[in-house]
């Protein structure tokens, strides 16, 4: 891997994993000196990342983290269902047989993250694991759609992957099992399961990415969201 390479994919993970907080800046000199690149290198790699929707760049301002504000988040909780549930039914529909090859591989570290309690690899590779499902339903449309809201969902879902209790660790657990229920129904191309199936794995996890957005009670115009999980 070259380091322009190097640095995006650091970058990526970074981002997705909190160690660059949401809407922090990234200093340019400093990420050259880290990752042993010239200036414009550097940059060809902030267009790319912000092209993907990990960074935004405002003309003489510089470069900063994707934020996670209210506004956005709302839009998420509502749109997310969404767009799993048709990905979902799409990929039962055209998936390959590599790809569901692939999708078990990435099952497989996904679950062993679990069981290692590694919070930052398990929303790695959930990320990875979801992403995947994108390219099985070979929809040009909705891809990019899900690829930009898997950023916010995998850094939301660190809250997820470090339960707190007892109860919290069983619903990992139960998420890792929902993973490998996912994957019968692609293989069978039951495209209504894979959807019934998605939709409870968002249920699962959602209440506790909420918490991440608001510890509190959550406010009145988040609470009806709640309401609106199955509209597809």
């Amino acid at each position: 891997m070259d380091k322009k390479a190097a640095c995006q994919s650091d970058l990526r993970r970074q981002i997705l994993s909190l160690i660059r907080a949401p809407g922090s800046e990234l200093d340019e000199a400093r990420l050259c000196q880290d990752f042993g690149l010239s200036r414009t290198p550097l940059r060809e790699v902030l267009q790319k990342l912000a092209g993907e929707g990990f960074v935004d760049i405002v003309q003489n301002r510089g470069a900063k983290v994707a934020p996670m504000d209210l506004p956005s988040l709302r839009v998420f909780f509502q749109t997310a269902p969404m767009i799993y549930a048709n990905i979902a039914r799409l990929a039962a529909e055209n998936r390959t047989p590599a790809q569901l090859d692939d999708l078990r591989t990435i099952q497989s570290r996904f679950r062993a993250s679990t069981i290692a309690r590694d919070a930052g690899q398990a929303a790695i590779e959930n990320h990875a694991f979801h992403e995947q499902i994108g390219l099985m339903a070979h929809n040009p449309y909705l891809q990019p759609a899900l690829r930009r809201m898997l950023i916010d969902h995998t850094r939301l879902s660190q809250t997820f992957y470090r339960p707190a209790s007892s109860f919290e660790a069983d619903l990992v657990t139960k998420a890792c099992d929902q993973h490998d229920a996912m994957i019968s129904a692609f293989d069978a191309s039951e495209a209504s399961l894979a959807m019934d199936l998605t939709l409870q794995h968002w249920d699962l996890s959602r209440d506790r990415m909420e918490r991440y957005v608001q510890p509190d009670p959550l406010p009145v115009d988040i609470i009806p969201l709640k309401e609106k999980t199955h509209a597809i």
